[in-house]
């Protein structure tokens, strides 16, 4: 299933499909977050071992082959990017993101962290930061109508990003010139200080180049 496939799913399938994975993808990651906190007796943490091996066993009966990809719709309606490492819905590493965007090149999310994201003591890891910042950087590039895949991302950290408090991550189109869009964004504390900002440059896929040449060729038959 790796890759992009188009969508054949009705939306009443999927909204089914949302209302049984959501709260399964929430209980393991609550899973996650209790592996790293839990402080019960060694014979409970063996116990519970077995119990979890049980489970990966019977989920693993039936599986697609490699990752979740990114299942759309051809009239753009809808898109599934349900393994995604911020936002997937399916994926219990993911925060995750739920990101708003005003389709003219702003994005934003508000969010918090919890353990499993920690790097320093009490903050969130660096890497983290950067990922978060590349996924709402990008999808305020992709959600104003001109995909693009991430070619440079700057990072400059102002201060830590502290775990289990109130962020906001935001990001905007800054500009563009040919098959390049520059974005920036920042994450901001509860206090509303920035704790880091990026500045990335975004490259058109070849797959939306050839669409757009194919666009163009139509419109001048047409004009012709």
């Amino acid at each position: 299933m790796t890759g992009f496939q188009e969508e054949t799913a009705t939306d009443e399938e999927i909204a089914a499909e949302a209302a049984l994975y959501t709260p399964f993808t929430d209980a393991v990651r609550a899973l996650v977050d209790v592996t790293i906190r839990t402080e019960v007796d060694p014979d409970e943490i063996r116990a519970a071992q077995v119990e979890v091996e049980a489970i990966v066993e019977r989920l693993r009966k039936k599986q697609i082959d490699g990752s979740y990809g990114v299942r759309f719709r051809r009239d753009g309606t809808r898109g599934r990017n349900w393994g995604n490492t911020v936002m997937g819905l399916r994926n219990p590493v993911a925060p995750p993101l739920h990101i708003h965007s005003d389709r003219q090149g702003k994005a934003w999310s508000d969010f918090r962290l919890g353990a499993p994201y920690e790097g320093p003591p009490g903050l969130v890891h660096g890497g983290v930061v950067s990922l978060l910042l590349d996924q709402v950087l990008g999808h305020a590039v992709s959600t104003s109508g001109r995909p693009g895949m991430t070619g440079t991302l700057s990072i400059v950290y102002r201060k830590g990003t502290p775990l289990g408090e109130d962020l906001r991550c935001e990001a905007w189109v800054d500009r563009r010139d040919g098959i390049k869009t520059w974005g920036k964004g920042r994450i901001l504390d509860a206090a509303g200080e920035v704790t880091a900002e990026a500045e990335g440059i975004f490259i058109l896929p070849r797959w939306a180049r050839d669409l757009d040449a194919l666009r163009a060729a139509a419109e001048a038959t047409e004009a012709g």
